[in-house]
């Protein structure tokens, strides 16, 4: 099981992108999903969470530009960027905090599977002119 984010690249300021992350295997669960990102000589900060019952959390940096969603049926988390800024370049990481899943294609009570704290392999936006 892995988290795969897609959707980063280059956008002048004042554009829009849609960063995707999907976990891929037989997912029975995920708990809360999130982004985070860390840009050029900065410690990772929290961009944007969401829970399974879709309760949503904003960095302040973020609110009113940035929307988090996710499709459950999918086990994907999505964040459109809207507004963007220079100082939204940055690597968005996206993570699991709770997962539960199979370790084959097909469910069984044994091959029922726990995870905390998953983290995809980042995504790179570029916000410049």
């Amino acid at each position: 099981v892995q988290l795969q984010a897609s959707g980063g690249g280059l956008v002048q300021p004042g554009g829009s992108l849609r960063l995707s992350c999907a976990a891929s295997g037989t997912i029975i669960s995920i708990n809360a999903m999130g982004w985070y990102r860390q840009g050029p000589g900065k410690q990772r900060e929290l961009v944007a969470t969401i829970t399974s019952t879709y309760n949503t959390n904003y960095a302040e940096s973020v609110k009113g530009r940035f929307t988090i969603s996710r499709d459950n049926a999918k086990s994907t988390v999505y964040l459109q960027m809207s507004s963007l800024k220079p100082e939204d370049t940055a690597v968005y990481y996206c993570n699991a905090d709770e997962m539960y899943y199979c370790s084959g294609d097909k469910c069984y009570e044994d091959t029922v599977r726990h995870a905390t704290d998953m983290w995809g392999q980042g995504t790179l936006v570029t916000v410049s002119s």
